[in-house]
């Protein structure tokens, strides 16, 4: 086949051509309400305002009451604001108006750089691998210049620093966000606030007329529970779904509402939110749905997960039952009321999932079976209501469950979608809710799941961040010298390496290796491999001769120990090659590489994938030593041996192939060296796509070999064409642009 025969992987939009079925969507959208209604009277004009390169921001309308105390729940924000966004995301949907759905929940930095990292991956082929930061900045700088038709929601964006650098903006695309803040919050100019208040009155008839379809004398008294509740999404919605699982009427409903006000009144200032009263109608029902399950502790334990999107696994945990068991259901008191007596939970007879499927039809929390496993979504509003309605010791006991809960739910190996991205979400709503009792038991191991999850994220910021408190709070509460204490300062000196903050790292590095000799013992095999470690990072941290030292007596005590033959000590070699050559003794490196590659050669095989690396490092010192005919016979064998063991479209084999073409441009033979260039550039577009950055970088290098043999123009055309892919998908300060703006200047000024 020829090259131009081959289909690209990539279409003009820079889109993974063939791996992407256009219209996308992305993340999960929570499904409409039962009985959803359109809001042409309460929200006129919204879908006027969505039009391309449009922000709008869907804010609570705030009335003259009195202002919620910290920690309590805020009522007001609980208008429906997200139904409307879903509604307008399945609008234009439906309408065939969007080639990109993005939703977003935008409760923290970490869950919109995930979403965003999932997204690049997904619509423009970008790596998920390395860190996620970057690929988010790389996904907002696509939206800004492609011509796709895009719609990004932000659910929840709760404080304007989390959306710092990642804000999408581009004229083919509409951003929408829930917020209670302010728009002018968020310093942009473009973004239109739009106020949401409760349902009309006709708005809400309907909505309600709609959930009670069943029995037709529940409707009596409608219009004034209409009138009642204010038009309130949320207790409309908590107000039918007691209604849908009893024989109660509307009017009946008005009377308990009435009652349960004048009961609660002295606890709540002003006048109370409708929802203030619903929820606690609500739990009742619950109650009385399953009297002998332990509705209020699971209850208890969905209101510390967050609530935006909760496995339903969580709840079918052995974890969960035996919390739920050993919970007493009493004990929640509402704005200072205490709830009806209830005989001790029965986990036995009732299993979790009973419970939880309970409260749905009380109204308390929503179930949607559309995903696998099923997502449980809870209010905020109402999860802060029942965490301040319950004691300090009720919520660490079920912070404390519902850590043990997750932990168990948690697959070993975290997958990019959303159930490892809600998975740590409601781990570190737990983390936050339960603060120093974590640490009582065994429940503190949820952080160490968290801070992995965050690694496999590519979150390494943030990664860093987490393992700095956890490495401090382990020694405090489990002592230096304790196996968990000694694996966070582990996590936490690998954090700061991926973020390259090498310099950062080395004192954990140093000191999680004192505690290894100490207790272990210095020829202990875990103390040794850390020792290869700590050398790697003082290479990444430029202190080359101090990592001489330690590979030195690495491969020493490995051959010692080992054998001169085990991969092990072959690996130290290696590595002491690699120190010796970034502390500029290039004879000893070439000397110990070629040592090791005698003997891989002789233990693991001429093809074997160590074998090769050490060939390919071998080659690598050679030129750099101006030994550019041995730098291209080692060249030649390593990619000879990739394409015998990877296959000729293999990534590694193409990038043995363009380390080649390199060579033969040093010892100056540029027919062999362009030819590599151009079928390496060709075969990087097919396989990786036109992209991705090793693409780029590799036409950067064909740039330079056209213009070393006078070919001025093409240099200059394929440069330009770089330079412009760079700045579309990777970040301003990103070394490719600046090397191709530089070569660019340089070429053209010629």
């Amino acid at each position: 086949m020829s090259a131009d025969s081959r289909v690209p992987l990539v279409d003009s939009e820079g889109s993974p051509a063939g791996r992407v079925t256009w219209p996308l969507r992305l993340g999960t959208v929570p499904p409409l309400a039962d009985g959803h209604v359109a809001r042409p009277e309460s929200a006129p004009g919204l879908g006027q305002l969505l039009v391309p390169g449009a922000a709008v921001a869907l804010v609570p309308a705030r009335g003259a009451g009195v202002a919620p105390a910290p920690g309590s729940p805020d009522w007001a924000v609980a208008c429906g604001r997200t139904q409307l966004a879903v509604c307008c995301a399945e609008s234009l949907w439906q309408a065939r108006e969007l080639d990109l759905l993005v939703w977003v929940t935008a409760t923290s930095r970490e869950s919109i750089v995930s979403a965003y990292a999932a997204a690049a991956a997904a619509a423009i082929g970008i790596e998920p691998a390395g860190d996620a930061e970057s690929v988010a900045t790389r996904f907002v700088r696509w939206l800004a210049e492609t011509s796709r038709r895009w719609f990004v929601v932000l659910d929840d964006l709760v404080a304007p620093a989390d959306i710092d650098g990642l804000w999408p903006a581009g004229q083919a695309g509409r951003t929408l966000l829930t917020t209670a803040e302010p728009a002018d919050a968020f310093g942009r100019r473009q973004l239109r606030e739009f106020p949401v208040a409760g349902l009309s009155r006709r708005e809400a008839l309907s909505f309600l007329l709609g959930r009670l379809t069943g029995d037709r004398g529940q409707r009596t008294g409608a219009i004034d529970l209409v009138d009642l509740l204010y038009g309130e999404p949320l207790a409309l919605g908590q107000a039918s779904a007691v209604l849908n699982s009893s024989a109660l009427s509307c009017r009946e409903y008005v009377d308990q509402f009435g009652r349960k006000r004048a009961q609660l009144a002295p606890g709540l200032p002003g006048r109370p939110a409708a929802a203030a009263i619903s929820w606690t109608l609500s739990v009742e029902q619950a109650h009385r749905l399953l009297p002998r399950g332990p509705v209020q502790p699971l209850l208890i334990l969905a209101a510390v997960l967050d609530g935006h999107s909760i496995p339903a696994t969580i709840f079918a945990t052995a974890a969960a039952r035996e919390y739920a068991g050993h919970s007493s259901a009493d004990g929640m008191s509402p704005a200072g009321t205490s709830q009806p007596g209830t005989t001790r939970p029965d986990t036995g007879r009732l299993d979790a999932w009973t419970c939880v499927a309970s409260l749905e039809r009380a109204g308390m929390l929503t179930i949607d079976s559309a995903p696998a496993p099923p997502i449980v979504r809870m209010h905020p509003t109402v999860q802060a209501a029942v965490r301040a309605a319950v004691s300090r010791e009720l919520l660490d006991r079920a912070a404390l469950g519902a850590a043990d809960a997750l932990l168990e739910a948690w697959p070993d190996e975290d997958q990019m979608g959303w159930l490892s991205d809600s998975l740590r979400a409601c781990a570190l709503s737990v983390i936050r809710l339960a603060g120093d009792q974590i640490w009582t038991g065994s429940s503190y191991r949820l952080l160490f799941r968290a801070g992995r999850s965050l690694e496999a994220a590519g979150l390494t910021m943030l990664a860093a961040a987490h393992w700095n408190r956890v490495a401090a709070a382990s020694e405090r509460y489990l002592g230096p010298e304790h196996h968990d204490a000694l694996a966070a300062s582990d996590h936490l000196a690998e954090a700061f390496l991926a973020a390259s903050k090498a310099l950062e790292a080395l004192p954990w590095f140093r000191r999680v290796l004192a505690n290894r000799v100490r207790m272990l013992g210095s020829e202990h095999p875990a103390t040794i491999e850390f020792e290869v470690r700590l050398g790697r990072a003082l290479l990444a941290a430029g202190r080359a001769d101090e990592a001489v030292a330690i590979f030195e007596r690495v491969a020493s005590d490995r051959t010692r120990l080992l054998g001169s033959g085990h991969a092990a000590a072959l690996d130290a070699r290696d590595a002491l090659a690699d120190a010796y050559c970034a502390a500029g003794r290039r004879t000893d490196g070439i000397r110990q590489y070629q040592r090791t590659l005698t003997e891989r050669e002789q233990v693991q095989g001429k093809n074997h994938q160590a074998t090769l690396a050490t060939c390919e490092k071998l080659a690598n010192a050679y030129l750099a030593a101006d030994r550019v005919k041995d730098a291209v016979s080692a060249y030649k064998r390593v990619a000879t041996g990739r394409e015998r063991a990877r296959g000729p479209d293999h990534p590694e084999t193409i990038a043995a192939r363009g380390r080649l073409a390199a060579a033969y441009q040093s010892a100056g033979r540029m027919a062999m060296a362009i030819q590599l260039h151009e079928e390496t550039r060709t075969d990087s577009e097919r396989v990786l796509g036109v992209d991705h950055v090793d693409t780029l970088t590799r036409s950067v290098h064909l740039a330079h070999a056209y213009y070393a043999v006078g070919r001025i123009g093409d240099a200059v055309a394929v440069l330009r064409d770089t330079a412009q892919r760079c700045e579309r998908v990777l970040s301003p300060d990103h070394q490719l642009v600046q090397a191709v703006r530089e070569s660019l200047a340089n070429i053209a000024g010629d």
